[in-house]
Parts: structure tokens; sequence; C-alpha cells
């Protein structure tokens, strides 16, 4: 899977911000980023397994939150910090 970071995860990714991770569904995607970039997943997924409210993570396009949710192939998974203040 092509993987895109947002750049709050640049401590950990070295700044990449693209990189190509093996996984047939999210969560197992959002370990192997870990396995590669150690903490890293802790600033995306919370203590209960679930993403955190300020992150948005998109397949395609498309904004999932399930970590079982199921990738194909050819997919792209899109991680976005969400900004806030006022």
């Amino acid at each position: 899977m092509r993987v895109r970071l947002p750049s709050p995860l640049d401590s950990y990714t070295g700044g990449l911000r693209t990189v190509d991770l093996p996984g047939g569904d999210l969560g197992a995607v959002l370990a192997a980023l870990d396995a590669r970039f150690p903490g890293a997943r802790f600033r995306i997924v919370d203590e209960q397994g679930r993403v955190r409210t300020h992150i948005n993570v998109f397949v395609n396009a498309e904004r999932v939150g399930d970590l079982g949710h199921p990738l194909a192939p050819g997919d792209e998974v899109m991680i976005v910090a969400a900004l806030s203040g006022g």
C-alpha cells in the first residue's frame, strides 16, 4: 500500500511523507508503519484501538475509521492530522 503521512509524524519518519507498506487491512498497515517507525502508530491510534479524534484516515479518498477496513493491492492510504485553533 502507498501510505501518505502528515507532517506531525516527521519526527518519526525522518521527514518521509510517502512510504509503501504491506497489509490486508488498515490495522495491518498501521502495524507495519509502527514496525518501520516505532511510536508512529500511537500518534494515530489511541489506547482503545480507535483512530484518534484529531486524525482522519482516507482510503482512496474515502474517509474510514475502522482498523479492520480491508485494503486491496494498489489502494492508497492517506493520514491527515486535523488543524485546530481559532
